[in-house]
């Protein structure tokens, strides 16, 4: 397919695709044509919002959590094959100070088929199977303030095109629109991140995220695609193109609900986040090459307090976040580093962690 589909006709193809339940092997081919062919042709604007369009409020209007602020992190669904993925261990240090934090994801998605936070969050027997309204609850809870919804109930019609997928071999358009999603909505202030790895989808991810109508919206272009920042130094030998920490945005300084935002006063930005410049001795990141178990390992011990390179990533990443979003208390970046450090210093981080695993197995 070489000309690109207006919003109307790519809604109606992916709605019709989503919709269907037949398994005809003849029609299971022409939809993975049509996938491949989007993304070879690169996504328009208008194809990428239809996506959105198309599998947005499934399951009706998402509920509204009362929470004061609420980020939702877009991580690669794909997951990660080397380096230790932090966005779990992050949330749980964010929420100790009022940051709310949804995750979403799945158990496995091709075509990398790495660790993602509902493994781990199995691993360590969490109930990964919670809908939406629960997801609300525990966001809820002064004790939580962050929650995981697994695309198998949030979003079933997407989860049942995960064979399709494997069977591609590529990543589909709904590989970028499925971490720009709101499965739960907030009462305050609104944030979405996402991960990117391939330039020229950061313009496209925001675009989606200033869709969303929410105050602040970041993409970061961490190791591996994900959303973790490093503290190692770039290689002199790297390869051309937008670095590693690279971090582009938006941000509102309207304290009104994002449930009423109109996106008038929203202020860009965009930053190579060089960890050295906040005091971070520059170290490698730590190896996990698909092991859940060691990616866990790294993160319980940080959390716990265990100075180290996946400490200074969960810091790094909670802090520099808390400021690029324009979130309370974060303006001076330092002081930002500061409170993350003392959410895990003082034990409030692990505990925090610890209950969520609890509540979320008392969830009927």
């Amino acid at each position: 397919m070489t000309k690109p589909l207006s919003e109307e006709q790519a809604f109606k193809v992916f709605d019709t695709i989503l919709r269907s339940d037949d398994k005809d092997s003849s029609k299971e081919s022409l939809v993975s044509a049509f996938l491949i062919g989007q993304r070879v042709n690169r996504e328009t604007d208008r194809e990428l919002k239809a996506y959105c369009l198309a599998f947005d409020d499934e399951l009706g209007p998402p509920p509204v959590a009362d929470v004061r602020s609420l980020t939702h992190y877009g991580e690669p669904y794909d997951g990660n094959t080397r380096f230790f993925r932090s966005t779990l261990f992050v949330a749980a240090v964010r929420s100790c100070y009022g940051e709310s934090s949804l995750l979403h994801g799945v158990d496995w998605m091709p075509p990398k088929g790495g660790i993602t936070e509902e493994q781990m969050l199995k691993f360590m027997g969490a109930n990964t199977h919670l809908n939406p309204l629960q997801a609300k609850e525990l966001l809820e809870d002064k004790d939580l303030g962050f929650a995981y919804l697994s695309q198998r109930e949030a979003r079933p019609s997407l989860f049942s095109l995960i064979g399709l997928r494997e069977h591609i071999k590529k990543r589909p358009p709904l590989a970028t629109t499925e971490k720009v999603q709101q499965l739960v909505r907030a009462k305050g202030r609104e944030a979405i991140v996402a991960g990117f790895y391939h330039e020229g989808y950061e313009e496209p991810l925001l675009m989606l995220m200033r869709r969303r109508g929410v105050h602040s919206g970041l993409v970061v272009k961490g190791e591996e695609g994900a959303l973790s920042m490093t503290t190692r130094l770039r290689s002199g030998n790297a390869s051309k193109g937008l670095p590693v920490n690279y971090c582009s945005g938006f941000r509102s300084s309207t304290a009104a609900s994002a449930l009423e935002v109109d996106g008038v006063s929203r202020q860009s930005f965009s930053i190579a986040v060089n960890a050295k410049d906040y005091g971070f001795e520059p170290t490698d990141t730590p190896r996990t090459d698909r092991s859940v178990s060691k990616n866990i390992e790294l993160g319980l011990a940080a959390l716990h307090g265990q100075k180290g390179p996946a400490y200074d990533r969960i810091v790094l990443n909670a802090g520099m976040i808390d400021h690029l979003l324009g979130c309370d208390v974060a303006e001076d970046v330092n002081s930002a580093l500061d409170r993350a450090r003392e959410a895990i210093d003082s034990g409030r981080a692990p505990k925090r962690f610890l209950n969520y695993i609890k509540a979320s197995n008392k969830m009927k």
